[in-house]
């Protein structure tokens, strides 16, 4: 996505446009997996963003709807960019249980189906699956 559809989607959602807001979105589109508060500071660190400010843009595109908070159980808030590959439907991540590592799994789609054989749509906003186990650089 280029900055100018970035800026678009950003003011689309009712966010003014600022350098902050598209870099922390921009990075969290270009990421493969769910991002901590502090792996963004990080990686906008260039750009001498403090930590409140890169806290407030997730805060604002999370109310937005543009990126989702999640809790992969270890106590720790990880933001994805939704409106990608997986915004059809919850999609799973996998969680090293080593190193910590978290990434989507975008090509896996996840449904429900009850004893009935119907498929149930649980497609709420709420919806986490995690696979758990050790990643290759782990093993």
């Amino acid at each position: 996505m280029t900055d100018e559809e970035i800026r678009t989607r950003l003011r689309d959602a009712g966010l003014r446009v600022t350098v902050g807001r598209v870099a922390v979105y921009s990075h969290l589109l270009n990421a493969h997996g769910p991002l901590r508060h502090g792996d963004l500071v990080d990686a906008l660190d260039h750009l001498h963003l403090d930590q409140a400010t890169v806290y407030r843009n997730l805060m604002d595109l999370t109310g937005a709807g543009l990126v989702v908070r999640t809790d992969l159980g270890d106590h720790t808030w990880r933001f994805e960019a939704r409106g990608l590959e997986h915004s059809d439907g919850p999609h799973p991540h996998f969680v090293c249980t080593v190193c910590g590592d978290v990434k989507c799994l975008d090509e896996v789609r996840v449904s429900f189906t009850g004893h009935d054989g119907e498929v149930h749509d649980f497609g709420r906003p709420n919806l986490q699956v995690q696979l758990r186990g050790t990643c290759d650089a782990c093993t």
